[in-house]
């Protein structure tokens, strides 16, 4: 497991509050952590598009909820690499629904281990699709393309994933 978790960048930690987590290399293992999944990645400051994304479709308590959710959030910068004016569609009104079925194709239920994830060749989405699992070069990938680079950051009701893609669920 250890090939696949990144290294993870201290900083990232030094923002949740409040957490502790033991330093192995380049593996971080947390400890304990009380923020929840959105608490945490708001408090990141890497995933200002994903919260702005929840809050479009009206998704942010869903996950805040009880979960247990494991959720393979992509960064602003895996936002950024859609074609240019998508975020922005995806944001208005009108869009919600196909905006809720993007997001909750990055969300399993339960809390899915990187440990366990590697071992699994799919896995089903909130909405009911598939995302094909596969390691490669000794990266988790989703669906041939997302590379996880940031694994098992433990929040109070689940796990992320740092993804650097945003996974698009297929049409049926």
């Amino acid at each position: 497991m250890k090939s696949i978790v990144s290294t993870i960048a201290l900083g990232l930690f030094a923002l949740i509050s409040p957490v502790s987590a033991e330093i192995k290399g380049a593996e971080v293992k947390v400890i304990s952590v009380e923020a929840d999944i959105v608490e945490t990645a708001v408090a990141a400051g890497s995933f200002k598009t994903l919260a702005a994304a929840l809050g479009a479709a009206d998704l942010v308590e869903a996950l805040k909820g009880e979960g247990p959710f494991t959720v393979f959030a992509p960064t602003d910068e895996a936002f950024a690499k859609l074609p240019k004016g998508t975020v922005e569609e995806l944001l208005k009104p009108e869009n919600k629904g196909k905006l809720a079925d993007i997001l909750t194709y990055h969300v399993v239920s339960g809390k899915v281990m990187a440990e366990k994830a590697v071992t699994l060749d799919k896995a089903t989405a909130l909405n009911k699709k598939e995302i094909t699992l596969k390691v490669v070069d000794g990266t988790l990938t989703l669906n041939g393309r997302a590379k996880v680079a940031t694994a098992d950051i433990v929040c109070s009701n689940g796990v992320i994933h740092v993804i650097d893609t945003v996974i698009l669920p297929p049409a049926k």
